[in-house]
C-alpha cells in the first residue's frame, strides 16, 4: 500500500463517494416520485446498499484498503494498522467522498425532487432517520450495529498492514453489510459509517433542493457518535480476545 497521503485522500474520496452515490440512489429510487423504482422497498434498499459498499471498496481498495468509514479507519487506527496522522486523511477523504455522492445523486435524479411532496423522504435520501426516535436506544443500534460490522471484519483476518477492507475481498463485506442492514438496520437505517450519513447530511443543507425541510441536526451526532464508538469497542474487544487467545487472525 502507498504511503502518499494524496493518494489515500482520493482512493477514499473517490471510494466512499462511489458508495453514497449508489446507497443514496437507491433510497432515492425507491423514496422518489415518478421513479420507475418507487415503493420497492427495504429489501432492494439493503441489497443495493451492500453492492454500493463492493462498489466502493473496490474502487478504494487497491490503493487505501478500502475503509471507506471513518468507524473502521479509527479500528485500525487503535490496533495499530495506521498512524494517527494517516488516519486523518482517511476521514477527510471520506467524508467530502459522502458530501460529492450526495451532490451526485441530487443531480441525478433533479427532476423528481420538484414532484416530491414529503419533505422528509427527501432528507431520507441522503442521511439516515430513526423509526421511533428515542435518543438512548438510537444510539445504543449504531453502537451495535457498527460493532459487528468491524468485530467480523476483524475477525475475517485482514486487519494486517494498512488493515483494509480489499484484503479479504469486496464481497465478504456486501454479505456482511447486508446481512446488518436486513437484521439491525430497521430501528436507525443503519448509518454504521459517519461518512455516509454526515456527508450527505451536509450536502442536503447545501443543495438547493425544491421543498426541503431542515436536516435535522438534533440528530446528526448519532449517526457520527454511535458508529465512532461502536468501532471503537469492537477494535478493542478483539484485541483483548485476541491477547487472550480466545481468537486467531487467519494467517
Amino acid at each position: 500500500m502507498p504511503t502518499n497521503g494524496v493518494e489515500i485522500f482520493l482512493a477514499e474520496l473517490l471510494g466512499t463517494g462511489t458508495l453514497v452515490l449508489l446507497g443514496d440512489g437507491v433510497v432515492a429510487g425507491v423514496l422518489l416520485n415518478k421513479s420507475k423504482a418507487q415503493n420497492s422497498g427495504w429489501i432492494v434498499i439493503t441489497t443495493a446498499w451492500a453492492f454500493a459498499v463492493f462498489s466502493g471498496v473496490t474502487v478504494a481498495g487497491p490503493v487505501s484498503g478500502g475503509h471507506i468509514n471513518p468507524a473502521v479507519t479509527l479500528a485500525v487506527a487503535i490496533n495499530g494498522g495506521i498512524g494517527w496522522d494517516t488516519a486523518v486523511v482517511y476521514w477527510v477523504g471520506q467524508m467530502v467522498g459522502g458530501f460529492l455522492g450526495g451532490v451526485l445523486v441530487f443531480l441525478h435524479y433533479y427532476p423528481h425532487w420538484a414532484v416530491t411532496e414529503d419533505a422528509d423522504l427527501k432528507l431520507a435520501v441522503f442521511s439516515t432517520g430513526p423509526a421511533i426516535r428515542n435518543t438512548t436506544w438510537n444510539f445504543v443500534s449504531e453502537v451495535i450495529g457498527t460493532f459487528v460490522l468491524v468485530f467480523v471484519v476483524f475477525s475475517f483476518g485482514n486487519m494486517g498492514g494498512t488493515g483494509g477492507l480489499f484484503a479479504i475481498g469486496p464481497l465478504p463485506v456486501a454479505f456482511l453489510v447486508l446481512v446488518i442492514g436486513l437484521a439491525l438496520g430497521g430501528t436507525t437505517g443503519y448509518a454504521i459509517n459517519p461518512a455516509r450519513d454526515l456527508g450527505p447530511r451536509i450536502a442536503h443543507f447545501l443543495l438547493p433542493i425544491p421543498g426541503k425541510r431542515d436536516s435535522d441536526w438534533a440528530y446528526s451526532w448519532i449517526p457520527v457518535v454511535g458508529p465512532m464508538l461502536g468501532g471503537a469497542l469492537a477494535a478493542i474487544a478483539f484485541q483483548v480476545l485476541q491477547t487472550n487467545l480466545i481468537m486467531k487472525v487467519a494467517p
